[in-house]
């Protein structure tokens, strides 16, 4: 199984950190031995999270559609990407991925990806109105499962999302013993 992780300027370090924990999880505790990962950006290695934070890329502008799952994090920055169209057009390649995972305003550069359409989805509740003009109707819950999309709602969400995916790829015995070795009691998904 191949994971990208979309790092891009102005994001919220949280919002991909929550998820990327419990995830590389299922390898580092060798429940998925095979698990590989990228963290992809579209046109430089540098990435500053919006306070700053670097993370530095290892793939730039790679086919998504060569991964298994896409995780795409929130932040102040996607204000400004939901009107680049080549930011979005990169995007889109994940469109036939298995599994597609939002946190905060990420869902927001996934609607005007196209990828929300008929979808229902959640954001940040400060971008519930953003939001409504790229999915079928948004809703106001931790994490909202559209079978190949998932979107989660503000930048805690993301280590509940993290959690949800460990247990949609290899269940809920596996879920909670890694919930347990990060010490974490706030699992919910409502």
């Amino acid at each position: 199984m191949k994971v990208a992780f979309i790092v891009f300027n102005g994001m919220t370090a949280l919002d991909l950190i929550g998820i990327y924990d419990p995830l590389v999880r299922l390898k580092t505790m060798d429940f998925i031995p095979k698990l590989e990962w990228e963290i992809c950006a579209y046109s430089q290695s540098q990435i500053n999270e919006f306070t700053s934070l670097k993370f530095t890329a290892t793939k730039i502008e790679a086919d998504l559609s060569n991964f298994d799952l896409v995780i795409i994090p929130g932040g102040f920055g996607t204000r400004t990407l939901i009107k680049d169209t080549n930011f979005l057009d990169w995007i889109k390649t994940a469109k036939d991925c298995d599994l597609i995972a939002s946190v905060c305003t990420g869902s927001l550069l996934l609607g005007a990806a196209g990828l929300l359409k008929g979808k229902r989805a959640t954001t940040h509740p400060n971008a519930f109105t953003e939001l409504k003009g790229y999915c079928q109707e948004v809703l106001d819950q931790r994490i909202v499962d559209e079978s190949s999309i998932i979107t989660a709602r503000g930048v805690s969400s993301s280590i509940d999302l993290g959690l949800y995916l460990c247990e949609k790829l290899a269940g809920y015995e596996v879920k909670e013993k890694i919930r347990e070795q990060m010490d974490y009691g706030g699992y919910s998904i409502n």
